[in-house]
Parts: C-alpha cells; sequence; structure tokens
C-alpha cells in the first residue's frame, strides 16, 4: 500500500489536508479518504506545508471550500487543481 500524503476527511470535501512534511512541486500525492477508507492520487503543483489544504478542483472568486463535509470559507482568488489552499486565496464567510 502506497504511503499516504494527503487525508480528504469526507467524500465531499474538495480539498486535502497535507500530512507529510511538505510536498513538492509536481509530486504525485497519494490521498487517503476516511469517510470510504477509498485513495485517490493528486498532483501537487507546488510546495505546501504539512497540515496545509491542496485543492482536489479548480476554484474561481466565490466558491466554497469543504472540509469534513462542512462550508469552511470561499475563495477570494482563483486557486488551480493541486495547489495550496490557505489564507491568500480562502476567507471566511463571518466577516
Amino acid at each position: 500500500m502506497p504511503k499516504t500524503d494527503l487525508i480528504i476527511h469526507d467524500e465531499k470535501d474538495n480539498v486535502a489536508v497535507v500530512v507529510i512534511d511538505k510536498t513538492s512541486k509536481n509530486q504525485d500525492c497519494n490521498a487517503w479518504i476516511m469517510e470510504n477508507d477509498k485513495t485517490i492520487n493528486i498532483k501537487s503543483i507546488n510546495e505546501i506545508p504539512l497540515g496545509h489544504k491542496i485543492a482536489l478542483q479548480d476554484f474561481k472568486a466565490g466558491d466554497t471550500i469543504l472540509k469534513y463535509g462542512h462550508d469552511i470559507g470561499k475563495v477570494v482568488s482563483s486557486i488551480k487543481k493541486g495547489d495550496h489552499v490557505h489564507v491568500h486565496n480562502v476567507k471566511t464567510k463571518k466577516w
């Protein structure tokens, strides 16, 4: 079984969490979906540190980020599949 690089908590999630020290540019990552014990592969297009999120799809400004099956924020600038998802391109909807 390949090692797990990313964890997806819920099948509805559109981001995964990096669980290795960091991804490297153009790394093929193995992602484990906790909800159903499946795996998928995704290419990290840049370096993403441990605990940060990676996009599982392309996003445009205004799109919703889902983690744990729940809305955790809105996209404020476009994000490509495999790119870093963090405070520079996602904001809470509360403010």
